[in-house]
């Protein structure tokens, strides 16, 4: 993958790029930032751009031996590891790891170009309504795999694909060679959560904070993609929040069906609320609890996003607001119950919430409690 190939984020190129040209290159660095802004194609492309043996014009020439194993990531000196379902048995006593779900991941790679999420690649392998996680086992085979000769590469590179699903036994194994790597060795430690990281892991590796993508690339993404209008594309770019996964969410049409229902998730909730009928909340919580993880997760963020935007409508700020059809009718109504009052309350609520779920709190529990303390602050702005 060529830096070419990321959306965006040109910045962050040049500060990687120059980093490379001036022999500055850290053994260990931490990508972070939304599976969307672009952390895993960084990366990739970073690595390529490291082992290129012809770069030319700011990039990897992508016509190398390096970098066409690497753009199909068959390099024998790049490897990965990634959250596995480690509740699954392999032949024999051993429990598969990252090798073992390799042809999925390629295969996920290409055809996303690098962006996609936890819940997308769990799909790929096949864990419903499961959670992955990295086990020490696979802290051991890297070192394993790291202790021998490169075969062709000038670094030897690791791609550590959500460091926060390890396991404090793996934190603890990795954080060994991290202290003290060998020479020509790369870790890229690619996080969505950095804060669930151990401060020790966190202490040695050099930081690199991807931010969101800007809104001017996710228009120009959203028109040659999908062949938007390019005004169309402005409002959806705008309510991606940067995030190139969120613009597919809305822009794609299978997705619209899941965007339909958590608008009809949240009207309920916010009706329930602010009629204090308690019963049919805590029949809305039972509902919600039977959800996948993953979606209970994109209520939330879908939730926080509605809340937001009839804050700003309350506030005079309509000429700037991201909703359209049924939202927009519906936000126009219920604005006037979300103000300075009770919007920080309610986004702290979900975040909270959100968070639980997250660490894989009991659902039914987490919306109970959630649905009924929201409850108490509707309308009161």
């Amino acid at each position: 993958m060529k830096f070419s190939d990321v959306t965006g984020q040109e910045e962050i190129k040049t500060r990687l790029r120059k980093g490379v040209d001036e022999g500055r290159i850290g053994h260990a660095q931490l990508f972070s930032g939304m599976c969307g802004s672009g952390t895993l194609p960084l990366a990739l492309a970073y690595v390529q751009y490291v082992n290129c043996t012809n770069r030319r014009d700011g990039d990897s020439c992508g016509t190398c031996a390096s970098c066409r194993k690497i753009a199909a990531l068959a390099h024998p000196d790049l490897h990965f590891v990634f959250p596995t379902n480690a509740s699954k048995t392999g032949s024999g006593s051993q429990k598969p790891g990252s090798d073992w779900y390799l042809p999925q991941w390629v295969e996920l790679v290409t055809a996303t170009g690098g962006y996609f999420d936890e819940q997308m690649w769990y799909e790929a392998i096949g864990l419903d309504n499961q959670q992955g996680m990295i086990a020490k086992r696979e802290a051991d085979e890297v070192i394993r795999k790291l202790s021998f000769k490169s075969f062709e590469a000038e670094y030897k590179a690791v791609v550590i694909w959500l460091p926060e699903k390890m396991g404090e036994e793996a934190a603890n194994t990795l954080l060994k060679i991290l202290e003290e790597p060998w020479e020509k060795t790369l870790f890229l430690l690619v996080s969505s959560m950095p804060r669930r990281l151990l401060p020790t892991i966190l202490s040695r590796t050099q930081q690199v904070e991807i931010p969101p993508v800007g809104v001017e690339a996710l228009e120009r993404y959203a028109v040659e993609k999908y062949g938007v209008g390019q005004n169309e594309a402005r409002i959806m770019a705008r309510m991606s929040g940067g995030d190139l996964l969120r613009l597919d969410e809305i822009v794609s049409p299978e997705n619209r069906e899941n965007r339909q229902e958590y608008f009809e998730q949240f009207v309920s909730l916010m009706r329930f609320c602010y009629n204090n009928r308690h019963l049919e909340l805590l029949d809305w919580a039972e509902n919600m609890a039977t959800l996948g993880r993953e979606s209970q997760k994109r209520f939330f963020v879908y939730s926080m996003h509605m809340l937001r935007e009839n804050y700003m409508i309350s506030a005079g700020m309509e000429d700037i607001v991201c909703v359209w059809g049924e939202e927009a009718d519906f936000c126009r109504k219920f604005a006037p119950f979300i103000g300075n009052g009770n919007i920080e309350p309610l986004i702290a609520e979900h975040e909270k919430a959100l968070l639980h779920i997250t660490q894989n709190g009991n659902a039914k529990i987490v919306f109970t409690h959630f649905a009924l303390t929201v409850s108490k602050m509707i309308g009161k702005n």
